[in-house]
């Protein structure tokens, strides 16, 4: 458990230091993540469960498993949606949603929310860096698009020329 939680906080290190690659969470992490949860409500203060909340969502949004990063997802949705919180609270739930988004492949929406954590704090590193890795991937599938369309219209005009070619 120690090395994983090693590993995760390289992973964040990594993240923070310039690196444009999203962390990962392992599901060891989520578990103790969820563990937290349950032990914050029984009797805790609104604040701390709170945070633990985050640190739930954190990691699920951050997941390699898609059934977590939409619970991660869902949790947060419910959270912005009942917030009377800071702006630097919203930014930081706003910025796990474009995560979340980011990692079900859901490029749109988590561009839009990314750029609403840059109206709040337009010199916020993780944001721009996550813009930068959206808009690259974007424009990576927009090839890969373009790539497949062109095969295709490639193939259905071989196919044509072929069928003329038969009937002469």
């Amino acid at each position: 458990m120690e090395a994983k939680v090693g590993k995760f906080f390289e992973s964040v290190g990594n993240f923070f230091s310039g690196g444009e690659k999203i962390p990962w969470c392992d599901r060891d992490v989520i578990v103790g993540c969820e563990r937290e949860v349950a032990e914050a409500q029984n009797g805790s203060s609104d604040e701390l469960l709170k945070e633990c909340i985050m640190r739930l969502s954190w990691a699920l949004v951050h997941s390699r498993f898609p059934e977590d990063v939409q619970r991660g997802i869902a949790m947060l949705e419910a959270s912005v949606a009942n917030s009377d919180t800071s702006p630097l609270q919203l930014r930081e739930k706003l910025y796990l949603l474009a995560v979340g988004y980011y990692r079900s492949g859901d490029y749109t929406r988590s561009r839009e929310l990314v750029e609403q954590c840059l109206m709040i704090a337009p010199d916020w590193r993780q944001a721009q860096t996550l813009k930068a890795t959206l808009e690259d991937r974007i424009k990576r599938d927009g090839v890969i698009g373009i790539g497949i369309a062109a095969t295709a219209v490639g193939l259905i005009a071989g196919g044509i020329a072929a069928a003329v070619a038969r009937k002469k």
